[in-house]
């Protein structure tokens, strides 16, 4: 069996001006994503999970938002998770 792995990937995703105060909420309140900054119209954003599904699916949550132009993703990144050592007993 593989071992798990860990994703991240970063996306900006463009707003309607007036729509930026719920969407910047809503966004911010997802399991996985955190946001880093923006302007006006625009949130920079990661977005990390167990697969690359996972991020597609949440970029995609974000995209049909009411209010939201467009979420693209711009990087991603996976790697082995580590093993913790299992404790002496």
């Amino acid at each position: 069996m593989p071992e798990p792995r860990w994703h991240v990937s970063s996306a900006v995703v463009t707003v309607a001006p007036e729509a930026m105060a719920e969407v910047r909420d809503v966004v911010g309140r997802l399991e996985g994503v955190e946001i880093h900054g923006g302007d006006a119209t625009r949130l920079i954003v990661t977005i990390e999970g167990n697969s690359t599904g996972t991020l597609g699916d949440r970029l995609t949550e974000i995209n049909l938002m009411k209010g939201v132009l467009a979420a693209s993703m711009v990087f991603e990144h996976a790697e082995e998770t580590e093993e913790l050592p299992c404790p002496l007993t």
